[in-house]
């Protein structure tokens, strides 16, 4: 017994990773480390395991037990953060089709492959807002157990609406197959079934909750802004989040939905359309995010122009809506509205979530900024700014660079080249 436990020990002794701290030496020309108002050069950051452990001036040279990563002609920055995804699904002709021809593992598998893709495209963290089956939930499991690759999620699972509301999964539906959907399912009536709803997702495993305010450009209803809960209803739904520790998203274009929204206390306005300046105080009275989403104006914009790709009830609201969000970026962003980085990825090509970069500053947010949003601005409305969002000693290894100096030019975002989530390299 003494032999076997003898050889035991040599034999762990024998294999060092198993038991001591893998250290990464990563050599930055341009840092940004959404800490500092100006990004540094020639540092050194120091990971150990999946934490950051240093960042030192110089390219410091480690002893022979760690792993040095060159970026010397690289600027690195935080990994970057999408707060408004949809991973189940990337729209196309027959979306509005595809519910009746795919399963739920259809829909899980290829929210696999936009996963990665997302990752890869120097992601590593994002809200998911909003699907069906719970196919988001299931794959932030499978991520964060390695079975799959792909971003760290915080999922809302099924989005709350009202009957008929943009988040109703049965808008336009034959009269035989409407059936009435309720609080399981995501829809509610009433502050009463606004509470079951809110803890129905927390039973199922949702982060945060997403709730539909206002009309949507892509649901098949008539209109794409009138407003869609009740006062008490957007009371109760955020009163219960609360109880239960999470944010509530709110999907809005139109004004009077967003104000009752921001005045009951939701933490972000995702698209925000039709906000005016009253709408903007609102806003930076009470500190709710703006989520953009410039990105799926440009697309659902573009897209309104081919025959057929829309039902005929959503094309002149993607023909008006797509164009305008751009624009009210601007505004919210020059009155000084708190600004979370977010494309609606699944509406327009996921992996292309960079192009939200080339967007905002077209519309006058300046470079650094623009990162900012994406890093540490997100995590301040996730809530984890203490974990994630910055390169600084103690926080999660998530890191990401490109090649050359995307402050000069945006259009380098496209092109990540390496990848670090949690200290685990995915990309190099």
């Amino acid at each position: 017994m003494i032999r076997l436990s003898l050889l035991a020990l040599a034999t762990l002794c024998a294999m060092p990773s198993a038991l001591q701290a893998a250290t990464t030496y990563i050599h930055a020309g341009k840092l940004i480390t959404a800490e500092d108002k100006q990004p540094l050069t020639t540092q050194t950051i120091i990971v150990v395991d999946d934490k950051i452990s240093a960042i030192v001036a110089g390219y410091q040279q480690p002893g022979a037990e760690a792993t040095v990563v060159d970026l010397r002609n690289h600027t690195v920055m935080p990994g970057l953060m999408d707060m408004h995804t949809h991973f189940s699904t990337q729209l196309s002709a027959t979306s509005y089709s595809d519910w009746s021809r795919l399963n739920e593992a259809d829909f899980a598998l290829r929210g696999a492959a936009f996963a990665e893709k997302t990752l890869m495209a120097g992601f590593t963290t994002v809200r998911e807002l909003g699907d069906s089956h719970q196919v988001s939930i299931a794959l932030r499991k499978a991520i964060a157990q390695g079975y799959v690759k792909g971003p760290r999620i915080f999922a809302a699972g099924k989005s709350l609406a009202t009957t008929g509301g943009h988040a109703d999964p049965t808008n336009g539906l034959a009269n035989a197959l409407l059936g009435n959907p309720g609080p399981t399912d995501g829809v509610l009536n009433g502050p009463v079934q606004a509470q079951q709803a809110v803890r129905q997702r927390y039973k199922e495993g949702s982060d945060l909750i997403k709730i539909t305010a206002t009309g949507g450009v892509l649901s098949v209803a008539k209109s794409g802004m009138n407003p869609q809960f009740t006062v008490e209803e957007l009371a109760a739904v955020v009163q219960t989040a609360k109880d239960y520790g999470m944010k509530v998203a709110v999907h809005a274009h139109g004004k009077e939905g967003m104000e009752r929204a921001i005045i009951a206390g939701v933490d972000s306005i995702e698209h925000g359309t039709y906000m005016d300046k009253d709408t903007i105080a609102l806003m930076k009275k009470h500190g709710t995010y703006y989520v953009p989403t410039i990105s799926a104006g440009k697309w659902v914009q573009n897209k309104a122009q081919i025959d057929g790709f829309f039902p005929e009830i959503v094309r002149p609201k993607a023909a008006t809506i797509g164009p305008l969000i751009q624009q009210t970026f601007a505004r919210a962003y020059k009155a000084g509205v708190n600004i979370a980085f977010g494309t609606d990825a699944g509406v327009g090509a996921h992996g292309d979530n960079w192009l939200e970069f080339v967007y905002m500053t077209e519309a006058g947010m300046p470079a650094l900024t623009a990162i900012h949003s994406a890093t540490i601005e997100g995590a301040k409305l996730l809530g984890v700014e203490q974990e994630l969002g910055s390169i600084k000693a103690g926080k999660i290894a998530d890191i990401i660079a490109v090649a050359g100096d995307p402050l000069q030019d945006m259009k380098l975002m496209k092109n990540v080249s390496f990848v670090m989530k949690a200290g685990q390299v995915y990309k190099q």
